[in-house]
């Protein structure tokens, strides 16, 4: 180049292909493709190349490993009631002791018989009718009736048993009045638990 190439040389000719830039980073690897992709710069000043933070911070940003999250606490174990068990089994006994009466069998007759006493009635007495009752010991109650040979008869009559009576005695009683010969008839008509009919008979002798 000559002095006079020199003098005619201008900096601001200089072309921007006289510029000589980095080679491109390829560090950088796409993920998920395998394959490099160039790192762009930000700006371009002359000469110099300015970048970002990089993308080393970046990378490590996204790949820190994330912590390990803590295993649930285990649940507390159920508490037994264990203080009101006796309490509880007391009231139990209770119930079932007072549901009994129901729960159990119904009362039933199993046998029956009734009798009069004296067989011999004298002048102005009184004939004692006694119908003895068997059941099973259940608690309840017995409806029955008094028929008479007379052409009288009673009402409805109840007598309540209570749970282990197993007999239940039945009282009629029958005055005779006057002179005569009379051959009486007294009949016990058990209504419930089962109905069952039981006669008895005697003598009123009065010369």
């Amino acid at each position: 180049m000559t002095p006079q190439d020199d003098a005619e040389y201008s900096a601001t000719a200089l072309g921007s292909h006289w510029i000589v830039r980095p080679e491109e980073d390829r560090t950088l690897v796409e993920q998920g493709t395998g394959q490099e992709r160039p790192t762009r710069p930000d700006r371009v000043e002359g000469t110099v190349l300015r970048f970002g933070p990089g993308v080393t911070a970046a990378v490590a940003h996204r790949t820190h490993p994330a912590l390990a999250a803590a295993p649930p606490s285990p649940a507390p174990a159920p508490r037994r009631p264990r203080r009101h068990a006796l309490p509880a089994l007391v009231v139990l006994c209770v119930l079932a002791y007072l549901a009994w009466p129901r729960l159990g069998p119904p009362l039933a007759v199993r046998t029956a018989a009734v009798t009069a006493r004296p067989a011999v009635l004298g002048c102005d007495g009184t004939a004692h009718v006694t119908g003895l009752v068997t059941t099973n010991g259940r608690p309840g109650t017995l409806s029955y009736r008094w028929v008479r040979s007379d052409g009288t008869a009673s009402g409805v009559l109840k007598e309540k048993t209570v749970r282990g009576q197993k007999q239940a005695r039945l009282r009629l009683r029958w005055t005779f009045q006057g002179t005569g010969h009379h051959t009486a008839r007294a009949e016990l008509r058990i209504l419930s638990p089962a109905p069952r009919t039981l006669t008895t008979r005697f003598t009123y002798d009065c010369p």
